[in-house]
């Protein structure tokens, strides 16, 4: 039997199309590597300080992100939906406020949601979701990779709580940097003031997108952060389960209540756990005594007057900002355009 040759110039022509054909796939960029011994470090240092302490990145390990999810479906929590409904209503202003054809850069990008509804009103030219690991990312960027196959998606796994340092992969040209969710609350002013400033730095004349909330009525903000069904008190208790297993701590969950208030003077939601009884927590190497009543300081939340928001973004170097408000004023969403 005669073997056939495959013609060479019907190779050629119909090779492009075979690579046409070929999905793309998004890049995976791994920047943060876990020290458990500076974790370990870390985590006793604050259990044994005199007002115990304890980093809000340790709220969310795999069941602790599970909880938050449920704590933004819950009545009482507001700032998911009024910032969904903000985006919605202001959506194309927002959009003609940006750079056309920037990157997008997604911090605590999570599931990418809330990046994937602007993706048609901002048509990025590349879409980058940072957090803390890109094997998080990973089923939904190969998601949102299928929905939208012409446009470049990169996934960082970056602590950028510490550093906002993106890799080369980036690329050039200007950048949006999108922080949605109030999470900027959750530093002190000062730390605040830090990583706006890295911000600016980093979206190469672009700008920054960020979700902030409001100060409002204590009435609003504490069931909040304290809901009837009790789910915020789990995702807050759920952090002594994740601590035992990082240092071999002995925490009991029956011994600790959780706490949530308005600090008026400091302009913050304060969660802490609270002991119910005198109990001694041991690990390896150390304990502590807490007596009943003493807490453990978890997570702040700060909430901003608008105007002094915008301060602190001129302050980091922004200029000519731009903000959207709900009509209750509860929460805004600012454009920041870098120098």
């Amino acid at each position: 039997m005669k073997k056939t040759v495959p013609n060479r110039s019907r190779l050629t022509a119909i090779l492009p199309h075979m690579q046409n054909a070929i999905p793309r796939q998004p890049q995976f960029i791994q920047l943060h590597r876990e020290d458990h011994a500076a974790v370990r470090a870390e985590l006793i240092a604050g259990l044994l300080a005199p007002t115990a302490t304890t980093a809000p990145k340790y709220l969310y390990d795999a069941l602790g992100s599970r909880l938050f999810e449920a704590i933004t479906e819950l009545p009482e929590y507001y700032p998911t939906r009024t910032e969904a409904a903000l985006f919605t209503e202001h959506k194309d202003a927002i959009a003609a406020a940006l750079p056309a054809g920037a990157t997008l850069v997604d911090l605590g990008a999570g599931n990418c949601e809330k990046a994937a509804r602007l993706f048609e009103a901002l048509q990025p030219s590349r879409y980058v979701a940072v957090d803390i690991s890109v094997e998080f990312l990973r089923g939904a960027l190969l998601r949102l990779q299928r929905q939208h196959p012409a446009l470049e998606m990169i996934g960082v796994g970056l602590d950028f709580s510490s550093t906002l340092a993106l890799p080369p992969e980036v690329g050039d040209g200007p950048r949006v940097l999108f922080y949605p969710g109030s999470s900027i609350g959750n530093f002190t002013p000062t730390e605040a003031l830090a990583f706006l400033t890295q911000a600016r730095a980093a979206c190469q004349g672009g700008g920054l997108l960020i979700c902030v909330d409001l100060v409002k009525p204590t009435s609003i903000l504490e069931p909040a952060y304290d809901d009837a069904l009790g789910v915020t008190a789990a995702f807050n208790k759920n952090l002594l389960l994740y601590i035992n297993r990082l240092i071999g701590s002995d925490f009991a969950v029956q011994d600790w209540a959780h706490q949530a208030f308005f600090n008026t003077e400091q302009s913050r939601i304060e969660m802490q756990l609270q002991a119910l009884r005198d109990v001694t927590v041991r690990w390896p190497g150390g304990q502590r005594i807490f007596v009943a009543g003493e807490r453990i300081h978890t997570e702040n939340s700060y909430k901003y007057q608008g105007a002094d928001f915008d301060a602190l973004l001129r302050q980091a170097g922004f200029q000519h900002t731009r903000v959207w408000q709900d009509a209750q004023g509860w929460f805004a969403v600012f454009w920041a355009q870098g120098i």
